[in-house]
């Protein structure tokens, strides 16, 4: 399953299910019966889609401050960045804005008070330093966790004929889990880049990978990835 995986399913195998019949049996092995962690076939045109990676995550004054795991997933989000422009595959930033007080951001912001770091204006709604928006990139404009709910990226997406999604950001249990959900719901074939995500603890983290790869995605570490671009080079 990837060293990911396997670091998780070692919580999986003291996790046991009570089953009918006084059968028991672990948690990998339940998921093994039902088929999760099967592999994809992944397209012949991907986009690279990195996700909120916003100066909130970064500076450590701010409530949805991430801490290293949010760097580490920054470093891995530029080697993927440049490898996709390198080999013609789009890039998509998204970005999380809000009109001043949250007048467009609903029941969302009423839940999640620290999304006032996504007021417009606010030096913590801007990407983070070493991530830019360059020529022929896209940046899509999101009020709520999905890259798709209530913008233009599906179309975009349909448009440009892409048949898979490369998926890295912020944060690992939120918005990356939410696009990666409403991706293989529009269509397209869903890969995580799970070194280019981030989350403030590695619990949620860690957890959020599994299951996205259970049911959702696959897990493709940044060199795989890399590799995966430049074989498909988009023209």
């Amino acid at each position: 399953m990837g060293k990911v995986l396997d670091k998780i399913s070692e919580t999986a195998k003291v996790y046991v299910i009570s089953g009918g019949c006084g059968m028991n049996e672990t948690l990998e092995q339940n998921y093994d019966k039902a088929g999760y962690h099967a592999k994809q076939t992944y397209g012949a045109r991907p986009a690279l889609v990195l996700v909120d990676f916003a100066q909130a995550y970064f500076d450590p004054e701010a409530p949805l401050y991430g801490g290293e795991g949010c760097v580490a997933a920054r470093d891995h989000a530029i080697r993927l960045a440049e490898a996709a422009r390198a080999a013609h595959v789009p890039v998509i930033f998204t970005e999380v804005k809000y009109q001043p007080g949250g007048g467009d951001g609903g029941a969302f912001y009423a839940k999640v008070p620290a999304l006032s770091c996504f007021d417009a204006g606010r030096d913590t709604q801007r990407l983070v330093d070493g991530l830019s928006v360059q020529e022929g990139d896209l940046m899509i404009t999101k009020q709520y966790p999905s890259a798709f709910f209530g913008t233009s990226l599906a179309a975009t997406l349909q448009f440009h004929k892409i048949d898979t999604l490369i998926i890295g950001g912020l944060t690992t249990s939120g918005c990356v889990r939410a696009t990666c959900i409403d991706s293989i719901s529009s269509g397209f074939v869903t890969l995580i880049a799970h070194e280019a995500c981030g989350d403030r603890a590695e619990g949620p983290h860690e957890a959020n990978l599994f299951d996205m790869s259970a049911k959702y995605a696959d897990l493709i570490g940044t060199e795989d990835a890399v590799a995966y671009m430049e074989s498909c080079t988009i023209t």
